[in-house]
């Protein structure tokens, strides 16, 4: 098994533990477009407390990638993702965010 593999089971089997319904398929191809950043600790999770991160997130991936332009919704989805993958979780893994929040956005289609 590589360790792309690897991560991919690894997120899987969390998102199952969380009970955040996202397909294996969707995290699979979410975890692929995020290319060597998965390898990485600080890279591979997001800080729902950094601003600076999650200003990121909402340009880099919900705008460039996802092409949303409403920032008032992405701004409500991100603050939904935060809380469903909870506070107390210290790995919110940014492929299961991203899957996540594509998801919240109804932009799964991106990954089709």
């Amino acid at each position: 098994m590589s360790k792309r593999d690897e991560k991919i089971a690894l997120y899987q089997e969390e998102s199952k533990k969380l009970g955040l319904g996202l397909s294996d398929a969707l995290i699979e191809k979410v975890t692929i477009g995020l290319g060597p950043s998965i390898y990485k600790r600080d890279s591979e999770t997001v800080s729902c407390s950094q601003e600076s991160e999650l200003a990121t997130v909402k340009k880099n991936f919900a705008q460039k990638k996802l092409g949303v332009t409403d920032e008032a919704a992405i701004d409500a989805a991100i603050k939904k993702v935060c809380e469903k993958m909870g506070s107390s979780n210290r790995n919110k893994y940014r492929a299961l965010f991203y899957a996540l929040l594509a998801k919240e956005l109804g932009k799964e289609s991106v990954y089709a």
